[in-house]
């Protein structure tokens, strides 16, 4: 095809910017091979060099680029969630909650907005296996007319911590051991010794030895924000909400023994080819809310700490409401540009969604944006499948920065009187949805205590069944015979036996270790004792508290009188009375 017979460059970025789409369809018998500067070549094996057995030539630009690149072909693999796999869809509202949430998203039934999802492992590299028994990340993209909200969740409810400087250690003793560089298949020394140190771990502990902890694919399995959020309504009420990802397929596990004979990629394989036999996996959109006044309630009556990552709010008492679902219908036509290169960033929120003041949520806003300016590049979101896709043309005053492609021409980098950028009026009042935080700054560090060890309880007694329980106590077990010091088993029993002592008997009588009796004559490195009576075991590692308020009444949570304004609680809908933020 004859290029434009337009000469200005004004036509040539023109075709640049149509070009691209036309690539991402084309086939090798629709291109000419040529250099990255578009020289065609008459072979791509061929070199110059001197004589028919002299030294390469340095001039020969073909062979210098292709090295060049080649090089440079790999980009950082993500520190956590490196193995995954993902695919394009749409989200459809079936519920629209106006009443609620200010997001036009939600606003009408039908409403609908392009997606694309990512699901992977945590702990592994790029190359590990898909059935390792691990948490699986589960993010979307959804591309509002307002901009990219991007929900970046799990498939467990909670995590396994609740402080957020915790987050990058723990990591490490997921990852290889650095002197034996050893996973945890074949020792989990490491693993253990951060668990056994920091007992709020237990629940999410418990999940990822259960049945959950290897799913069927991605196909199979259900997702959760695990943070608490905020939907703000028009009239700038807000509500604390919860988000589900529930698959319309049901969930299916597959148990450490079958794991074994899957394929390295066995949900990536799973996922790409139900999508190409039509086969579009769809997951209901749900939500569970709670107004101020009953998140004060909840912890003053029931110690959950809704700001608490390893705590969950009780579906009896929280019902879930049903707001829209999504499908994946589209697979990726290039894996590196549309699923490697995406890029999920939780502060990515339009109006009508806000954060909470959940710790790790907080950090993590920071976190998620720093890693893909590192992993891609500062303009990492001019690429196409980290676009927004807005019901406007949008600009702002950044600029320049490595690979600039839409850098907003001549247009000025500036608040400028000449030449003005247009903008919206306010649609949220911060004053009323972000709290009215005062108080002296303190050091903070949560403690375990009974209430951690409630929602444990309650999955192994009320939720599991005896074979689920056998299967848990098999993993565990498992995992425990490669741990190369039985310190940490003997502490890691102890922890089991503030959930049950069923679970510590049975653990002792599998691994031939007999842990303490429990956890009030233990000192943890990483957590505050609130179990303790001895002065000298409460405190983390035996740090001084003389001098900061780094151990807390409430633990972190939003206690009686933290929201000012508060009104009754309207049980129907969740909103009335959520007037204001927190002190």
């Amino acid at each position: 095809m004859a290029p434009s017979a337009d000469t200005s460059f004004a036509g040539h970025v023109a075709n640049q910017f149509t070009s691209y789409e036309k690539d991402r369809k084309s086939t090798s018998k629709d291109t000419l091979y040529a250099t990255s500067n578009g020289v065609p070549m008459p072979h791509p094996y061929e070199t110059q060099r001197v004589g028919e057995n002299g030294p390469l030539l340095l001039q020969d630009f073909h062979l210098i680029d292709l090295l060049s690149h080649f090089d440079r072909e790999r980009i950082p693999e993500r520190v956590v969630h490196a193995k995954g796999s993902g695919a394009h869809g749409f989200f459809e509202c079936t519920n629209p909650i106006p009443e609620l949430c200010s997001a036009d998203i939600f606003s009408t039934k039908g409403k609908k907005c392009p997606i694309t999802a990512r699901f992977s492992t945590v702990g592994g590299e790029a190359g590990s296996h898909d059935c390792a028994r691990d948490p699986r990340g589960f993010a979307v993209k959804f591309r509002t007319e307002d901009g990219n909200w991007d929900l970046v969740a799990n498939n467990t409810p909670v995590f396994f911590l609740r402080d957020p400087a915790k987050f990058p250690y723990f990591i490490h003793t997921q990852k290889r051991d650095p002197s034996t560089h050893l996973t945890h298949a074949d020792d989990s020394t490491m693993f253990w010794d951060y668990l056994c140190n920091n007992p709020e771990s237990i629940h999410q502990v418990m999940i990822l030895m259960g049945d959950r902890g290897i799913p069927d694919g991605y196909r199979f399995m259900h997702g959760y924000a695990g943070h608490t959020l905020k939907f703000v309504n028009k009239q700038g009420d807000w509500i604390y909400t919860q988000i589900h990802f529930k698959s319309q397929q049901g969930t299916r596990f597959i148990t450490q023994e079958d794991s074994a004979n899957k394929s390295p990629d066995y949900s990536q394989k799973d996922l790409y080819e139900a999508i190409q036999r039509g086969d579009y996996p769809k997951w209901n959109v749900e939500i569970q809310t709670m107004t101020p006044k009953q998140a004060e309630e909840v912890w003053e009556k029931q110690k959950i700490n809704i700001f608490d990552l390893t705590h969950v709010w009780p579906q009896g008492q929280f019902p879930r409401k049903k707001i829209g679902e999504f499908t994946l219908n589209e697979n990726a036509v290039n894996y590196f540009a549309e699923i490697e290169q995406v890029a999920f960033n939780p502060a990515h929120m339009p109006p009508g969604i806000e954060p909470s003041a959940d710790p790790v949520l907080q950090s993590r806003l920071f976190s998620y944006p720093d890693t893909h300016r590192h992993r891609i590049g500062v303009n990492y979101q001019q690429l196409p499948v980290n676009a927004p896709r807005t019901g406007f043309m949008f600009g702002n005053f950044q600029r320049d920065g490595s690979m600039a492609f839409y850098n907003q021409g001549a247009r000025p980098n500036y608040l400028s009187s000449i030449d003005p950028i247009q903008f919206r009026d306010r649609s949220v009042d911060l004053d009323k949805t972000h709290g009215h935080f005062t108080g002296e700054a303190i050091t903070f560090l949560s403690e375990i205590r009974p209430e951690d060890f409630n929602a444990p309880r309650a999955l192994y007694r009320k939720v599991w069944d005896e074979p689920a329980r056998e299967r848990f106590i098999g993993n565990v077990a498992g995992k425990m015979a490669v741990c190369k010091e039985p310190e940490f088993i003997k502490r890691q029993i102890a922890i089991f036996r503030e959930v049950d002592e069923e679970i510590a008997t049975r653990l002792e009588k599998a691994t031939g270790i007999k842990g303490y009796d429990g956890i009030a004559n233990m000192r943890f490195n990483g957590t505050h004792n609130g179990m303790t009576k001895d002065a000298k075991l409460r405190y983390a590692n035996g740090v001084s508290v003389t001098k900061g308020k780094s151990v807390t009444k409430n633990n972190g949570a939003p206690a009686a009188g933290s929201h000012k304004g508060v009104g009754p609680v309207d049980s129907a809908n969740g909103v009335t009375g959520a007037t204001n933020g927190s002190r």
